[in-house]
């Protein structure tokens, strides 16, 4: 379990997934404890951060506990905690998706480490990286898995090996053709979701591999789907917006959030 920092009191503490503005200093997973050494990110959402365990470091996702404006919000934590555990037990035999190695308090996991870096805008890639990034991401899809958010390429690490790790599964869908989700409407919008996530990967490529680029992909790239317009349109003035007010409350904060000024 958790360990609990201490309390700074803040001037938007809305803001921040938890309560205190911060992960907690160590933790207990499975057995083994773990202490806090670096916090990658602290949003709305979620806190992760790095932590060194007795034999090796692992990452701590800790979802929402904080209430919002008074209303209890540590609901949406598990429930958002919950389906990223199950996406992760899903593809836990997929080489590129860290291993889990389990639950943390209510709303908090843990997966091993991956040794590497987020995909950088200039990334000096190998001439197989893209085609082992496409090659997991049609492993995920196949196993009824959209993971929908690889517009951001910092969602894509690149390993001390070299090779492509998909990481963050929070908003990915898991649609089993079971029940409900074997009608039509859903499985085509899953298909779209799927379609979105192998544009993004080539995009990607063609922004740092051109050379590498097939006369296919191109093609695939020029027909760009009404939907990933739809998207573009509706989410970019939303995403600019929302940074320029984050920066702005944060400013005011008068202590800094680790994590908080991570994208």
């Amino acid at each position: 379990m958790p360990s609990r920092p201490k309390s700074v009191r803040r001037r938007h503490p809305w803001l921040f997934a938890l309560p205190t503005g911060a992960l907690p200093p160590s933790v207990t997973c499975r057995g083994q404890s773990y202490r806090l050494i670096d916090t990658f990110k602290h949003d709305f959402f979620a806190a992760t951060g790095l932590y060194q365990g007795p034999d090796t470091r692992a990452v701590l996702k800790v979802g929402r506990t904080n209430d919002l404006l008074s209303l209890p919000m540590r609901w949406s934590g598990r429930l958002l905690a919950r389906r990223e555990l199950r996406l992760y037990e899903r593809l836990q035999d997929l080489p590129g998706v860290p291993r889990l190695i389990g639950p943390v308090g209510e709303t908090g996991f843990m997966h091993e480490f991956v040794p590497g870096h987020p995909l950088a805008r200039r990334e000096n890639v190998s001439d197989t990286f893209f085609d082992d990034l496409l090659a997991l991401v049609r492993a995920v899809h196949a196993r009824d898995v959209a993971y929908v958010d690889l517009n951001k390429r910092q969602n894509v690490l690149v390993g001390d090996d070299g090779r492509p790790y998909l990481i963050d599964f929070q908003i990915s869908l898991w649609l089993p053709p079971v029940g409900w989700r074997a009608w039509r409407p859903v499985r085509w919008l899953l298909a779209r979701f799927q379609h979105a996530d192998l544009y993004h990967c080539l995009k990607h490529k063609r922004r740092l591999r051109p050379d590498l680029l097939t006369v296919d992909e191109a093609r695939r790239l020029a027909r760009v789907s009404i939907w990933i317009r739809l998207h573009r349109g509706l989410t970019r003035p939303l995403t600019k917006l929302r940074r320029r007010t984050l920066r702005r409350l944060q400013a005011d904060e008068t202590v800094p959030v680790a994590g908080s000024s991570a994208k």
